[in-house]
């Protein structure tokens, strides 16, 4: 193979690379809105690097969303695509579709000591699971599981939508405020991007203010400058964030250890460090213990997912 192009195409962004000599070169993000179709962006993409459209052998795309048949519809943007289509309209003999945590798992397999921070110390359990979990525009996770003759499977699944834990009082009164405005609460209605918006004007619904910030990001800036309601947010969004990430642990039996992905945590990484997320992960009553030694790393690798889109291409050609 000479040539091919990975992308992990999520809600707002679409980030597209080069895949050759077994690493990602040409990194570009696009924005979801500004353009009507998948292929539309990688003509975008491969104008702005100047790469002729025919030098591409293959293209492996990871895709917020369960993928299955023909035809995908993205999650959280507007974007749809038919696999034939896709192939017809760019002359591209080899298409890969992927769930964006299936990258994103197989993007741990190619981490650098550097790319991580240790926000748990512990021993990762040989032949045992290992849990891939972060809010970005969604909540996404999956699970990365070790195999007898060396390698790594990904385990994809939609793991955002599961129920959203109750665990406190408090938890409970701001889980009610949601379910009279959207039914079903699930995990990723708070735990994302847009969520950490939603949980900061349900708070203020139940405490009687008026909303001070309008967006995920000011009320992330307000808690780093020490605003007091501001940092009882995020330190509640961090809380629930653990109770999530032990639910998966127990449901997986990964004690193989935890990646927390995504672009939300990096953003406060010492808040987060010094919040009650690792309390809240292992308060499961009996089953706390289950959790004494399973380690816990932020990454902060920037393409993860393209890396990991790349080791799927990579897979599937050393197949066929």
């Amino acid at each position: 193979m000479k040539t091919a192009l990975v992308g992990d195409i999520g809600g707002t962004n679409a980030r597209f690379a080069l895949w050759r000599d077994q690493r990602i070169e040409q990194i570009r993000v696009l924005s979801t809105a500004e353009h009507a179709r998948p292929e539309l962006a990688i003509r975008a993409y491969l104008n702005e690097i100047g790469q002729p459209l025919e030098t591409l052998e293959a293209v492996c795309l990871a895709c917020a969303g369960p993928v299955d048949g023909d035809f995908f519809r993205f999650t959280n943007n507007h974007w749809q695509l038919s696999r034939q289509a896709f192939r017809r309209e760019l002359g591209v003999k080899r298409l890969l579709l992927i769930n964006d945590f299936t990258a994103m798992a197989l993007g741990m397999t190619r981490l650098r000591d550097d790319e991580r921070i240790t926000v748990r110390e512990g021993e990762p359990e040989a032949g045992r699971p290992r849990l891939v979990i972060g809010p970005g525009t969604g909540l996404g996770v999956a699970g990365l599981l070790p195999l007898s003759g060396g390698g790594w499977r990904a385990l994809p699944g939609e793991g955002g939508h599961i129920c959203l834990p109750i665990g406190s009082d408090r938890e409970a009164a701001i889980w009610s405020h949601l379910h009279r405005s959207l039914g079903h609460v699930n995990a990723e209605a708070v735990l994302s991007g847009p969520g950490l918006l939603t949980l900061y004007r349900a708070c203020c619904a139940l405490d009687g203010r008026s909303p001070a910030f309008g967006s995920p990001a000011e009320v992330t800036r307000a808690a780093l400058a020490g605003e007091p309601y501001a940092v009882a947010v995020l330190e509640q969004f961090c809380c629930w964030l653990g109770r999530t990430v032990g639910d998966n642990v127990l449901t997986l039996g990964a004690r193989g250890g935890v990646y927390l992905v995504g672009g939300v945590l990096p953003r406060f990484a010492e808040f987060f460090m010094r919040s009650s997320f690792f309390e809240a992960l292992c308060e499961k009553g009996q089953m706390s213990g289950y959790f004494e030694r399973v380690p816990v790393w932020l990454v902060t690798a920037p393409y993860p997912g393209l890396e990991g889109a790349g080791v799927a291409l990579r897979a599937l050609l050393e197949d066929s």
